[in-house]
Order: structure tokens, then C-alpha cells, then sequence
């Protein structure tokens, strides 16, 4: 594995979650084929991960992680596209490409490094920050209710739906596995605690708990994506909440430009 990490200094604080998931895709790696892999990553403390796996990789915009993956991905379809984005990255500046990635169903892998908070600009609220979070811009609370993100990728049926925590490696690797391996849109949030400004690993380290299998249903995948709303003190369910194989946006798009450019051309002479 020593040709997956580049030599690269490390800049995280010691103890991110982000290591986790660092550590947990260069396991996966080897088996998926690092050389078809193109890695996309954003703006925030994630989007280190480019400086320090060995792939080909492509630093986005901020929120503009996933419209370069399925640009990546309609130009070669050959390739297996991974998007590394933090909650701020995809759920503020980039959620209108996170839905529609997902309701088309663009065969791309987008893995959420979420710690509830935008950490490289000194700890304001994300979309999943907890109503009366505390932090720079929020001195006296966070006023809004977070988002669930995984009840959302629901409700706009992404093909593949998961979530793991960083300190649950054998898990989060699997699952990682899981969704780069299904054909279609797969979406993984990380529960990926920011040991500088809002440390929620012993929390999480208590209420998580790993689904023993994939819910039944599109209604009971609903129900277990609600059990926790990233604000109660609920148990947090882990796994795969829903996955179902349907037509892909690049296969249709391959369709779609399998014309006769001689026969275009003749007929408009």
C-alpha cells in the first residue's frame, strides 16, 4: 500500500476523522482498481485527500465536486469517478448537483466526510450543524434545524444510500467498497467528528449502531433514515439504507450519441 500515499506533508490536526476515511479508500483501492479511479475533491479539510492518495485527481470548486465527476464520467465511461466532499462543500455551496446527480442516477461514488461543521474557515454551521450549535458566526446558537441528508438522497431515490463513522473502519471500509462497486449513484455520508472544533467522537462512539441488513423497503429505508434528524439524542443507525439497479445516466447518454454521422451528413446535402 506504500504507492497509494504520496509523500505529500500531512496538514490535518492530529486525531481528524478524516484520517479514517484516508485510511479506510486505500485499503479499498487495490481491490476496485486504483488505475481506472479518478479522484474529485472540494474545498475544506477533505479536499486534502488529492494531495495524498496516489490516483489521478481533480481539486473542484466549492459545491462543484460533482458536476466535474459526471463530466469526468460522460467523457469516459470507462472510468470509476469517486467524489471526496465535506458537508459545507456538498450540502450548502453544492446540493442542487448533489440532487440531480442523484436523481439521474450519474454512475459516480460521492463519499460526504460530515463533521457538522465548515472546520477550514473556523467553525461556522453547515446544513447539518445542530440547532443551537455555537460557533463563530452563531455566538448565541445556531438558529435553523439541520438537514438529513440521508432521508433527502432518499426522497430523490439515489440508486445506493449509506452511511458509516469513522471509527468503525472495518464498516466504513465495506461499505465504501459497496458503493464504488454499484453501478449507479451511490451516496455515502461519513460521520467524520472535527477533533478542533466539534468533537463528536465519544458521542458517536456511544450511539451508533450497525443495521444487521439492508432495510426491506422504500418505506422502512425512510423510516431508519429518520430515526436520528443529526439533532436528537436518538441511536444512529449505520449500513445501507436502499439500493436498487436501474439504467445509468452515462449508459443512456451512449445512446443517445450512437448516430450515423455519414448518414447525418448525407441527407443534409
Amino acid at each position: 500500500m506504500e504507492n497509494l500515499i504520496l509523500s505529500t506533508k500531512n496538514t490535518w490536526c492530529p486525531g481528524c476523522g478524516n484520517f479514517g476515511i484516508q485510511n479506510a479508500f486505500k485499503e479499498v483501492l487495490p481491490e476496485v482498481g486504483k488505475e481506472r479511479v479518478v479522484l474529485v475533491t472540494g474545498i475544506g479539510c477533505h479536499g486534502k485527500m488529492a494531495d495524498y492518495i496516489n490516483v489521478s485527481s481533480f481539486y473542484a470548486l466549492h459545491g462543484r465536486t460533482i458536476p466535474v465527476a459526471t463530466g469526468i464520467k460522460s467523457a469516459n465511461n470507462d472510468l470509476q469517478v469517486i467524489c471526496c466532499a465535506g458537508d459545507g462543500d456538498v450540502y450548502n455551496e453544492g446540493i442542487s448537483h448533489l440532487l440531480h446527480a442523484a436523481k439521474r442516477n450519474s454512475n459516480i461514488t460521492v463519499i460526504v466526510h460530515d463533521n457538522h461543521v465548515f472546520s477550514l474557515t473556523v467553525k461556522q454551521p453547515t446544513s447539518t450543524s445542530p440547532e443551537g450549535f455555537t460557533g463563530s458566526s452563531t455566538p448565541e446558537g445556531h438558529p435553523e434545524r439541520p438537514l438529513n441528508p440521508v432521508d433527502l438522497m432518499l426522497s430523490v431515490k439515489a440508486s445506493f444510500v449509506a452511511r458509516s463513522f469513522v471509527g468503525k473502519q472495518g464498516h466504513l471500509k465495506e461499505v465504501i467498497k459497496e458503493g464504488i462497486e454499484h453501478k449507479g449513484f451511490s451516496f455515502i455520508e461519513v460521520l467524520q467528528p472535527c477533533v478542533a472544533w466539534y468533537n463528536t467522537f465519544p458521542e458517536y462512539a456511544k450511539r451508533v449502531y450497525e443495521m444487521k441488513e439492508i432495510p426491506s423497503s422504500f418505506k422502512e429505508a425512510r423510516e431508519k433514515a429518520q430515526e436520528w434528524d443529526y439533532s436528537n439524542e436518538a441511536d444512529i443507525p449505520l449500513g445501507v439504507f436502499y439500493k436498487e439497479q436501474k439504467e445509468v445516466l452515462e449508459d443512456k447518454l451512449e445512446k443517445t450519441t450512437e448516430v450515423d454521422i455519414g448518414a447525418i451528413l448525407e441527407k443534409s446535402k
